[in-house]
């Protein structure tokens, strides 16, 4: 993984010396708290609804022990125990002290991370496939382009005050794990017919008040150039995105209502100018980030596969695990291990420092010292020998961190909601709690499949509710928080948008509007391997619907 060089210990150093001063003022008083919001929001640090809340950069997704084992320590020294892991692969801290804030970013920066661009008008932290560098079906390993992309948009001088926020997602696979159609930019690695490799750039995707499908502005840019025609989409949106309406500002309005092709000729005209510039990726550079992500040192350790059905009679809970917690590796002999952090009845999402420290000495055991974070707010350890698989499980379940529901009901992605953020309408993570509980036996999670339920307190999204195969959103009437239920969106490359299905519902009723919606899928599926995306697609509306509200 990537290792900070000198302009990057500098940089970050730089900051939490400013931001420390920054700090210092503002206790003090000579900074007001609205002068003080800008330079809070630069680092990171947002006012919630109780408490100040640090969000740190975890860059593509990527950790190694001793970052990991920092973060437990920033959650047991400075906040209440636990952190808590969001849909942009980085970690947030609830209830931080504002006078700790400069010692949290000392300590952060001791291990090279930090929390800048985690928040305000720039590019966010570039999230990728949490399987990037070890999944089966991948064309490229997405993370040094991910790198590099971190690299040049970091205090770019153009885009620090943009428009609005600025989200990318890259994969290297044609599986999309990052949900890249949900972002203002979205990369899909591509091979054209010389066997070169490029990517697909899909443009004015997002999620909030007004969810839109990412549009195919480019289905191949050379790798050298990938740089370049970022830069002449940024150029575009910075030149044209509006900056008088916030609710109007992000890059997929100006997409819609200018029209694709119209910002296609601008972005190509910027890019005539900017290819073979300075832009260019040259291949030394190329090849110099590429080296921080050679593949680990592979054994040969005997065992290329398990037999998942005897282990499942012989340890029903291990085997269970091995059949949803693992995933197809590159390499014989390896797997990819989910680690949920969605236990039952738990808070999607969040981990105690023990348990952090717990995942770091697993991933330094047995995972080449690498962890990665996931957008669906799990953690994952890329890189296991299928021989070390008990010995991985054994250490979950002492740490418990071992349910088995990796893609199951259970395993769904929250926002905080009301609990803690100021924008939201209704809380979040009851309504998980309690869905968790009800369908919470692992024969009725298998019946069930694989379905994807995603939760948002508030319009704004951030818990995906719109590409939840089922959506909650929590919304706010006349004094009652109401949750409305929509139903199949699809997070992948196969990008839909859910469709609300009617009234919403008070709190207690949900569990029993999803249990109803769960039955109704099952009564109707045509095989046991057909999926709840997959029956809604085929059967439309009107099954769900009169499960939800009757006849009438």
């Amino acid at each position: 993984m990537y290792r900070y060089d000198e302009f990057d210990a500098a940089f970050v150093s730089e900051r939490v010396e400013q931001f420390s001063d920054q700090v210092r003022r503002r206790i003090s008083g000579e900074l007001t708290e609205d002068q003080f919001r800008p330079l809070r929001l630069m680092n990171g640090l947002y006012l919630q609804l109780h408490a100040y809340m640090l969000r740190v950069a975890v860059p593509y997704g990527t950790l190694s022990s001793r970052q990991m084992r920092m973060l437990g320590h920033i959650a047991r020294k400075y906040d209440r125990g636990y952190g808590h892991f969001t849909t942009r692969q980085n970690i947030q801290y609830n209830w931080p002290k504002l006078r700790d804030i400069p010692e949290i970013l000392a300590d952060l920066a001791s291990v090279e991370m930090h929390a800048i661009q985690t928040s305000g008008n720039c590019i966010r932290n570039v999230t990728t496939d949490q399987f990037a560098g070890a999944a089966a079906d991948e064309i490229i390993d997405p993370r040094p382009v991910a790198e590099i992309i971190r690299q040049w948009s970091s205090l770019h001088p153009e885009f620090t005050f943009l428009p609005r926020k600025f989200k990318i997602a890259i994969t290297g696979a044609p599986n999309d794990r990052a949900a890249v159609k949900f972002h203002d930019i979205g990369l899909m690695a591509q091979t054209n017919g010389s066997g070169e490799v490029g990517w697909a750039v899909y443009v004015g995707g997002g999620l909030g008040r007004t969810p839109m499908i990412g549009k195919l502005i480019n289905g191949f840019v050379p790798h050298e150039h990938l740089l370049a025609y970022l830069e002449s989409i940024l150029r575009v949106y910075n030149r044209y995105g509006r900056r008088d309406n916030k609710y109007k500002a992000r890059i997929k309005i100006l997409v819609h209502e200018e029209g694709l092709e119209t910002i296609k000729a601008q972005v190509e005209e910027e890019f005539s100018h900017a290819r073979g510039g300075v832009l260019t990726l040259p291949e030394a550079e190329l090849d110099r980030i590429n080296a921080y992500f050679t593949q680990p040192a592979y054994k040969d350790h005997g065992v290329v596969s398990i037999d998942v059905e005897r282990e499942k009679i012989l340890d029903p809970a291990y085997g269970r695990f091995l059949e949803n917690n693992t995933f197809p590796h590159a390499r014989s002999g390896y797997t990819s291990i989910t680690i949920s952090l969605k236990p039952i009845g738990g808070a999607p999402g969040d981990a105690t420092a023990e348990q952090m420290e717990a995942v770091a000495e697993l991933a330094e055991r047995y995972s080449f010292d690498e962890v990665r974070v996931s957008h669906e707010q799990n953690l994952v350890l890329p890189h296991v020998a299928l021989s070390d698989l008990r010995a991985v499980y054994d250490g979950l379940v002492e740490a418990g961190l071992a349910d088995a529901n990796s893609g199951e009901i259970t395993d769904m992605i929250t926002c905080p909601g009301l609990d803690f953020c100021a924008l939201a309408n209704a809380r979040s993570i009851p309504i998980a709690q309690d869905i968790s509980r009800r369908f919470g036996a692992p024969d009725r999670q298998k019946e069930i499949g694989k379905l994807k339920i995603k939760i948002s307190g508030c319009i704004n999204a951030c818990g995906h509710h719109h590409v939840g195969h089922i959506g909650i959103l929590g919304v706010e009437k006349k004094g009652t928080e109401l949750y409305q239920i929509t139903l199949g969106g699809d997070g992948t490359e196969e990008a839909s948008v859910g469709k609300i299905l009617g009234p919403g519902f008070v709190a207690e009723e949900v569990p029993n509007a999803i249990e109803r919606l769960v039955d109704a899928y099952i009564a109707q599926r045509t095989t046991e391997d057909e999926t709840f995306i997959s029956a809604y697609r085929r059967l439309g509306d009107a099954p769900f619907k009169e499960a939800l509200y009757g006849n009438g």
